[in-house]
């Protein structure tokens, strides 16, 4: 074993220590994605449970009765309120007990089955315009259900047969969208924040001079500084995938191996830029609001995490070129939830190796500035 190396491998072995010595760093690296994972993932959803509704029911027939027994043992709905008349409608929705409040027309089972057509008018609050849209595809999603129930053989001119299948995600579940977008959240915040805040201390504490003069190349200092983060970032991107597997069921259906490989070369790229950051920044407070606002918000608004990218004005969607979480993003869901291989994402991972590269090699620059 030569003296560089001997030099290299005492310098990460320092680092590893004084990371697990310092209970703030654990706390960051292991507690926050643990809880995070779990917050996400029951509290962001996008399927509905439990709406609260009102009816307006005007015919109180037997088939009107059935419909809005159809309505609450869904399981999507229940109802908050009974409105006796017109007014009563505005009335409910200025209460804001009810999203949506279902209108059944008068002498509704003559019309159903003497005419063979009957009314029902959905009335939704559009304040949350997304919400609303949602309730209402789903309300009209019952009522379908429910045509078919008492009019099997129902008769028509001509008809279109509409069958719909939800391909990777038959359920519809949320967490499906939502679990990789957490894990390519958390593993870029924590690895860029920590290794951020590392050197940031070591210039407040004024060890980074010392640093500065070792007989350590820069290159070996900043593969220094990271080395004991890529191995605690592993482990923090293993308990995420056990815990989206385990508790939310989300399934990695593509190769295990080729996954972590890919979230060790994500990680590596997201210390190089926490690592880069700290080069800029003065101290620890700085470095972590860099981390924090710079990364954050991008990362969940511009990534696709939460946003579809093609629903975005054009020049959003360019700026979200340069971000690295959206091919990462990318990465997760094409093995975890379509199953496919290298084959698939090799464009994405080829962008991955280029943006650590760049933010390796400036970080390095920024080293050798400082030495001379």
């Amino acid at each position: 074993m030569n003296t560089g190396f001997k030099r290299f491998w005492g310098f990460v072995k320092k680092e590893y220590f004084h990371i697990v010595r310092d209970p703030r760093s654990l706390l960051i690296l292991l507690g926050i994605p643990i809880a995070q994972i779990l917050i996400f993932g029951y509290v962001l959803k996008n399927d509905i449970r439990n709406v609260p509704i009102a009816v307006y029911d005007q015919s109180h027939d037997h088939l009107s009765r059935q419909l809005v027994e159809k309505l609450t043992s869904s399981g999507y709905f229940y109802i908050a309120d009974e409105i006796t008349e017109f007014d009563g409608i505005e009335k409910s929705f200025r209460s804001g007990k009810v999203k949506l409040v279902v209108v059944i027309e008068q002498h509704f089972a003559q019309a159903f089955t003497t005419e063979k057509k009957a009314s029902v008018q959905l009335l939704a609050d559009a304040s949350d315009a997304n919400t609303a849209k949602l309730i209402v595809q789903y309300v009209q999603g019952v009522l379908q259900s429910f045509v078919a129930e008492q009019n099997p053989v129902l008769s028509l001119p001509a008809t279109i047969d509409v069958r719909s299948r939800m391909l990777y995600n038959e359920e519809m579940s949320s967490a499906y969208m939502f679990i990789p977008g957490v894990i390519t959240l958390l593993l870029m915040l924590i690895s860029a924040m920590m290794t951020s805040i590392s050197l940031a201390r070591e210039k407040e504490q004024g060890t980074m001079q010392a640093i500065l003069v070792s007989p350590l190349k820069p290159l070996q200092i900043v593969a220094g500084k990271v080395t004991p983060y890529v191995a605690l970032s592993l482990i923090n991107a293993i308990v995420i995938l056990s815990l989206g597997y385990l508790v939310f069921g989300v399934p990695v259906r593509g190769s295990l191996a080729l996954l972590m490989s890919v979230c060790l070369l994500y990680i590596v790229m997201s210390l190089c830029l926490g690592i880069l950051i700290s080069t800029v920044a003065p101290n620890q407070v700085v470095a972590m609001l860099i981390s924090m606002f710079a990364l954050l918000l991008p990362t969940m608004l511009l990534s696709g995490f939460i946003f579809p990218i093609e629903n975005m004005p054009k020049w959003l969607q360019y700026f979200s070129l340069i971000l690295p979480p959206r091919y990462f993003l990318v990465i997760l869901k094409t093995i975890m939830l379509k199953g496919l291989g290298l084959a698939y994402i090799w464009k994405e991972v080829l962008i991955l190796c280029l943006f650590t590269l760049g933010y390796l090699g400036i970080s390095v620059k920024k080293f050798k500035v400082r030495l001379e």
